[in-house]
C-alpha cells in the first residue's frame, strides 16, 4: 500500500514539474527585438520594432498569447534612396536608420509610425491589413524623437515625444502631417525627475495610453548610481500636468508600454539590454492600485509568467532557408533584411535553382562597407548558423562566407588571391579586422559554420570550415563579441560576397541553416 501511495505521489510531483515548466518563462523573446510597441486587435497581438538601417525596415509580429511570436510583415521596403541608406559612395546609416515605431488601431485601419535621423523626417505607415498590406505612407519634417502616436477619444491625433523635456504636437486627422496653425507644448518639462539625475540617458521612448478616462505615459531613464529605469506619469487631460512616480526598476528591464489580455490582465512589454546578442523583450505583470499601474512582483521583473510556455524562435523569428522557391512564394522570407538597402540586380534565387547567388557589380573596401549582405538575428542563450558555399565562379580579390555582423564583426569565408582560393578567418573585435587564419581551398564547395554563446553574457563565437559536411574544424580564435552604440544592434547572422579587384564574379549559397543549440566539435 505505502509503495502504491509513493508511485502516486511521486506521479503527481512529475506531473506538477512539468506543469510549471508549461508556463511562460522572461525573457520572452531571447533575440534582438527592442523598442517594442503592442497592440491587440480582439484576440490577436501585433508587435513592432526597430530594426534601423536594415532593409525591409520596422517589422511587423504576430502573437496569439503574448509569449510566442512569429513575423507577419514590414511597414517599408525601403526608407529612402540616398548614399546613407544604399551603402554609397562611403556612407552608411549603422545606428541610425529608422527608430522607434509606434503601433495603433483606429477605425479599422493600422497605424505604423517611425522617425529616422538620416533622412530628417518622421514617417507614418498605414493599411487595412497588417498581416499583408499593402501599406500607404506619408512623411514630414522634422523627425519627432521616440514619439508616441495617440488617437483621442474626441478626434483629435497626435504626437507625444522628446528626451527629457516632452513635448505634443497636434496632427491632421488622418496622421498624414502636423496639422497647420498648431504649436508644439511642453507637458513635462524634465521627464526624468521621480528618478532622480541621469547619467546621459534623460527620459525618452514615450508611449502613451488612456485608461478609464486617465492617460498614462511610459518612458525610460537612467539615475545617476543606478539601472535603466521604467518611469511613469498621468494626467487627467492630455496636456497635463502630468504627475510622475518611478514604475520599476529592476535588473535594467525598461523602455516599453502597456497591454491588456482579452480576460482583462494587464503587463508591461519591456526590454533589456543583454550584451551581444541585443536588447531583448520581457513582460511584467501589472496591477492597478489607486489609479497606477504597478508593475512586477514586489517590484520584481519574475522569472515565471502565467501564460502559455515559450516555443522556439525557429522558425517565428528566425528560421532556416534552403533557397528553393515554389511558384507564387517570395523570393525571401520575412526572417531575411538586407544590411542597408540592396541592390536587386545583384542577387537571385531563381539563376540557380536551391541556391542564393550574390553576384559582385563594384569594387569594395571594406566587408562593413560591402552591399547585399544578407542577414538574420541571432538567438539565444546559444545558436549556430551554417551555410554550405559553391564558390566556382569567384573572380581575382573576391570574398565570401558567412559574418557575424556588428562593428566588432567577425567572418569566415573564401578569398581568391592571385587565382587560388583561401579559407579565411576575419577577426575584429578590436574594432578593425585582423586575418587571423588561411587555409588553402582545393576544391569548389565549402561549409562555414559559427557558434554563439550568449549564456550569462558570454558572448563569445568560434568560426568552423568544413570540406564535406560532417567534419567542422575550428579556424581563428574566438571572437569576443561587444554590443556597440556605432551600430546599435545585436549581433547578426549574414551572407555576404564583395569583390576587392573586379566585377562580375558570383558566389552561389547552397542553405542556410540555424540552430538553438551549439554542436561539439573539435
Amino acid at each position: 500500500m505505502m509503495n502504491k501511495f509513493l508511485v502516486v505521489l511521486f506521479l503527481l510531483v512529475s506531473l506538477g514539474v512539468v506543469a510549471q515548466t508549461k508556463q511562460a518563462h522572461n525573457p520572452i523573446l531571447f533575440a534582438d527585438v527592442p523598442d517594442m510597441a503592442i497592440l491587440r486587435v480582439g484576440n490577436t497581438y501585433y508587435m513592432s520594432s526597430t530594426t534601423m538601417h536594415m532593409s525591409p525596415g520596422v517589422p511587423i509580429m504576430k502573437s496569439t498569447d503574448l509569449v510566442n511570436w512569429q513575423l507577419v510583415s514590414y511597414a517599408y521596403q525601403t526608407l529612402a534612396d540616398m548614399d546613407e541608406l544604399n551603402l554609397t559612395n562611403g556612407k552608411s546609416t549603422y545606428g541610425r536608420g529608422s527608430w522607434a515605431s509606434s503601433l495603433r488601431y483606429h477605425k479599422g485601419t493600422y497605424y505604423v509610425t517611425t522617425f529616422a535621423q538620416t533622412t530628417g523626417k518622421t514617417y507614418i505607415f498605414t493599411t487595412k491589413d497588417i498581416e499583408k498590406g499593402p501599406w500607404k505612407v506619408a512623411s514630414f519634417a522634422p523627425s519627432y524623437h521616440d514619439h508616441s502616436l495617440f488617437f483621442d477619444d474626441d478626434g483629435r491625433v497626435y504626437l507625444l515625444y522628446g528626451g527629457g523635456k516632452l513635448r505634443l504636437v497636434e496632427l491632421n486627422a488622418d496622421a498624414s502631417g502636423v496639422k497647420p496653425g498648431t504649436t508644439e507644448l511642453v507637458v513635462i518639462e524634465n521627464a526624468s525627475a521621480p528618478a532622480g539625475e541621469t547619467i546621459g540617458l534623460p527620459s525618452e521612448g514615450s508611449q502613451l495610453f488612456k485608461v478609464n478616462g486617465k492617460y498614462y505615459l511610459f518612458n525610460i531613464t537612467w539615475p545617476k548610481g543606478g539601472m535603466r529605469t521604467v518611469v511613469i506619469h498621468r494626467a487627467d487631460k492630455i496636456t497635463g500636468p502630468y504627475e510622475g512616480r518611478v514604475g520599476l526598476q529592476d535588473l535594467g528591464v525598461a523602455q516599453g508600454g502597456l497591454i491588456d489580455t482579452p480576460d482583462g490582465k494587464w503587463y508591461s512589454y519591456l526590454f533589456r539590454d543583454f550584451g551581444a546578442v541585443g536588447r531583448i523583450p520581457y513582460l511584467v505583470p501589472v496591477t492597478w492600485e489607486n489609479g497606477w499601474p504597478v508593475l512586477g512582483d514586489n517590484g520584481k521583473v519574475p522569472e515565471v509568467l502565467d501564460l502559455p510556455a515559450n516555443k522556439s524562435l525557429i522558425p517565428g523569428i528566425v528560421a532556416s532557408d534552403d533557397f528553393t522557391r515554389k511558384k507564387g512564394e517570395p523570393a525571401l522570407p520575412l526572417v531575411w533584411q538586407w544590411n542597408h538597402n540592396p541592390d536587386n540586380t545583384l542577387w537571385s534565387v531563381t539563376e540557380h535553382n536551391g541556391y542564393l547567388r550574390l553576384k559582385t557589380g563594384r569594387i569594395d573596401s571594406s566587408f562593413l562597407l560591402a552591399r547585399n549582405t544578407l542577414t538574420q538575428r541571432t538567438i539565444g542563450p546559444e545558436c549556430a548558423g551554417s551555410t554550405k558555399l559553391d564558390v566556382t565562379q569567384m573572380r581575382e580579390g573576391d570574398f565570401a562566407g558567412l559574418s557575424l555582423l556588428q562593428k566588432n564583426y567577425g567572418l569566415v569565408g573564401v578569398k581568391v588571391k592571385d587565382g587560388k582560393k583561401e579559407i579565411v578567418m576575419i577577426n575584429a573585435e578590436s574594432g578593425k579586422p585582423v586575418e587571423q587564419q588561411s587555409i588553402p581551398l582545393l576544391q569548389n564547395t565549402i561549409y562555414l559554420k559559427a557558434d554563439c554563446n550568449f549564456i550569462n553574457m558570454t558572448d563569445s563565437a568560434q568560426f568552423y570550415y568544413s570540406l564535406d559536411g560532417k567534419l567542422w574544424k575550428k579556424i581563428g580564435q574566438p571572437l569576443n563579441m561587444k554590443y556597440t552604440l556605432p551600430h546599435f544592434m545585436g549581433y547578426r547572422f549574414g551572407l555576404f560576397n564583395y569583390a576587392t579587384r573586379i566585377t562580375g564574379g558570383y558566389a552561389d549559397f547552397d542553405y542556410f541553416h540555424i540552430e538553438n543549440q551549439i554542436a561539439k566539435h573539435n
